[in-house]
């Protein structure tokens, strides 16, 4: 066996975890139909009585990335779960979707990631219009949570 063909395996298994590292795993579809999206979410929303949250972000954004970990911490993904239909939707190198956010009033040019938030009829309820989560990497954990916690669907409030 030579030099090469022993090394070269070896290279391979070092190297090989570093292309897997999931912080370059996507997390907004960047082949979705975002409308189509939406759709589904309205109906799948009208059927369990839940709010539907648009994340309009992408996945070289950084500050959506951080949004996204925090989203997926056990507490705050059990309360999106319960009260929440998610759509995540790619913007691009903002050369995407733009006409998704125009039509839930969501101005992207004051930063990503940024919410709207529709009622299970897909009415908008809230849009963030100031870029809000802009800065999402240095926001706190309870500042985000308190978010979601604010546009839980009514009934899931009086149910309790």
């Amino acid at each position: 066996m030579s030099r090469a063909e022993f090394w070269f395996p070896l290279l391979f298994l070092l190297l090989f975890p570093m292309t897997s590292d999931q912080t370059t795993a996507s997390i907004y579809d960047e082949k979705a139909d975002a409308h189509r999206d939406v759709a589904s979410a309205i109906t799948r929303a009208e059927e369990t009585q839940r709010n539907i949250v648009l994340v309009f972000g992408a996945n070289w954004c950084g500050d959506c990335r951080a949004l996204d970990a925090q989203m997926h911490k056990a507490e705050l993904a059990a309360i999106i779960a319960k009260n929440f239909v998610v759509v995540e939707v790619n913007l691009g190198r903002y050369d995407k979707n733009l006409d998704v956010a125009e039509q839930y009033h969501v101005p992207i040019k004051q930063g990503i990631p940024a919410l709207a938030v529709l009622n299970s009829r897909g009415a908008l309820l809230y849009a963030m219009d100031q870029g809000q989560f802009a800065d999402a990497r240095h926001m706190s954990y309870e500042s985000i949570k308190a978010f979601f916690e604010q546009w839980k669907p009514q009934q899931s409030a009086s149910a309790r």
